[in-house]
C-alpha cells in the first residue's frame, strides 16, 4: 500500500494499475522531456562528431529530446519532436493523419477510416513518437510472474501530484533493475516513467511531461497546411482495414507480424529466445570480415561513403572481442542492454547480462 503524502489517499498497486487501464482524460497539451544514459560514451561521442552533436541518434544514447504534446481524442492528437533547427509532426485529425519534416519541407498525407488509430495508420510515425504512456505501455507488458509490482507513496511531476508505482524484474539475467511510473492522482495518466539500470540510482532513461495542462486543445492545434513548395506524399490505407475498421486493421497487423516473424524464424533469419525481461533477440546478419569489407567499400563512395564508413570502424572499434564455447565475437555491453556480434554472422540483443546472449549463442 502506498504511503502517500496527506494530501492523497493511499492507493495499492492493484489500484493503480487498474486506474492505468481505465483513465480516459477528455483532452491535455504539455511539454515532453526524454532524457538518456545508456552508459555508452564512445559511441556517443562518435555519433556526436558525426552529427555534429546535435541528432537525434547521439541523445537517445546520452542527451536528451523534447517534445510537445496534444490530445482531444483518440481522433486528435498531435505530436511535435523538437530539433535544434527542425520540427517534426504527427497529426491526426479525424480521418486525416499528417507526417511532417520541416527541415526537408516534406510530408506524408493519409486518409483513415474512423476507429483507426494514428499508430495502426502510421507505425513508423508512432514509434519515433516516445511519450510517457508509450513508456509506460511497454513496463506494463513486460509485467509476468518473475516481476515485483509495488508502491513507493507519492511524488509532484509538473506540478501535479501522483503516485509512484515501481515494476522491477526478479531475474538476475536481467539489467534492468526497476522501472518506476509516476501516475497523476486525478487524470491517472502516467506523467513520468523512468527506467534504472540495476545498482543504480539515476534512470538511464527518463520520460517525463515538464509541463501538462488537462484542458481540451483549440481546434486549430490539429489543423495542418502545408507551407509552399511542400513536398507531400499522398497514401491511402489498404482497402481491407478500411473495410474492417480499426479494430479489424490492427488485427490483421498482428497477424501480418506474427507470420513474418514466424516467416523469418522458419528460414533462421531471425527468432526471439526466453521471454519476458530476458527475452534475447537473434538476427541473422553479415559475419564481421564481411561487416569489415562492407565498411572499406562504403569508404570508396565518396565524401558521404568515406564519413559513413570511418563512423563504422570508429563503432565497431569499441567493441569488445569476447569468445567462450559458443564461439567468437564482439560485445556491446550498456547499462541497460548487451549486443554480441559472433563471427558466424548473428546479432543477438537484450535487455540482459554478457552471459545470457552468450548462452543464446550457444543454443544454434
Amino acid at each position: 500500500m502506498a504511503n502517500a503524502d496527506p494530501a492523497l489517499p493511499d492507493r495499492s498497486a492493484a489500484q493503480l494499475l487498474v486506474d492505468l487501464q481505465s483513465a480516459d482524460p477528455s483532452g491535455f497539451s504539455g511539454t515532453v522531456v526524454q532524457s538518456a544514459d545508456l552508459g555508452l560514451p564512445g559511441i556517443a561521442g562518435l555519433l556526436g562528431n558525426a552529427t555534429g552533436g546535435s541528432g537525434n541518434l547521439t541523445s537517445l544514447i546520452a542527451g536528451s529530446n523534447t517534445a510537445r504534446l496534444w490530445y482531444a481524442g483518440e481522433e486528435k492528437m498531435r505530436f511535435s519532436l523538437l530539433g535544434t533547427n527542425s520540427e517534426t509532426d504527427v497529426i491526426r485529425n479525424g480521418s486525416d493523419v499528417w507526417i511532417w519534416e520541416s527541415k526537408e519541407n516534406t510530408g506524408t498525407h493519409l486518409k483513415v477510416p474512423a476507429g483507426m488509430t494514428g499508430k495502426e495508420a502510421a507505425p513508423e510515425a508512432s514509434a519515433s513518437a516516445l511519450t510517457p504512456q508509450q513508456a509506460a505501455d511497454a513496463a506494463l507488458a513486460a509485467i509476468d510472474g518473475t516481476t515485483k509490482v509495488e508502491t513507493t507513496g507519492a511524488a509532484e511531476v509538473a506540478g501535479r501530484d501522483a503516485y509512484e508505482l515501481v515494476i522491477s524484474p526478479r531475474d538476475t539475467e536481467s539489467l534492468v533493475g526497476q522501472v518506476r511510473l509516476a501516475i497523476d492522482a486525478k487524470e491517472h495518466i502516467p506523467l513520468r516513467v523512468d527506467v534504472y539500470a540495476k545498482n543504480t540510482t539515476k534512470p538511464a532513461i527518463r520520460v517525463a511531461f515538464e509541463q501538462i495542462t488537462f484542458t481540451v486543445p483549440d481546434d486549430q492545434q490539429f489543423a495542418f497546411n502545408p507551407p509552399p513548395g511542400a513536398k507531400v506524399t499522398e497514401q491511402s490505407v489498404p482497402e481491407d482495414a478500411v473495410k474492417g475498421g480499426g479494430e479489424e486493421a490492427h488485427k490483421a497487423a498482428e497477424e501480418a507480424h506474427k507470420a513474418a516473424r514466424e516467416a523469418s524464424a522458419d528460414k533462421g533469419d531471425f527468432k526471439v529466445v526466453g521471454e519476458g525481461w530476458t527475452s534475447v533477440a537473434v538476427a541473422k546478419g553479415p559475419n564481421l570480415d564481411e561487416l569489415t569489407k562492407l565498411t572499406d567499400e562504403a569508404g570508396k563512395q565518396g565524401a558521404e561513403g568515406a564519413d559513413a564508413s570511418k563512423l563504422a570502424e570508429g563503432v565497431l572499434g569499441t567493441l569488445q572481442p569476447v569468445s567462450g564455447a559458443w564461439g567468437s565475437g564482439k560485445l556491446l555491453s550498456g547499462s541497460l542492454f548487451t549486443v554480441l556480434l559472433t563471427d558466424d554472422g548473428r546479432i543477438l540483443a537484450g535487455a540482459v547480462t554478457p552471459e545470457a546472449l552468450y548462452k543464446a549463442a550457444a543454443a544454434k
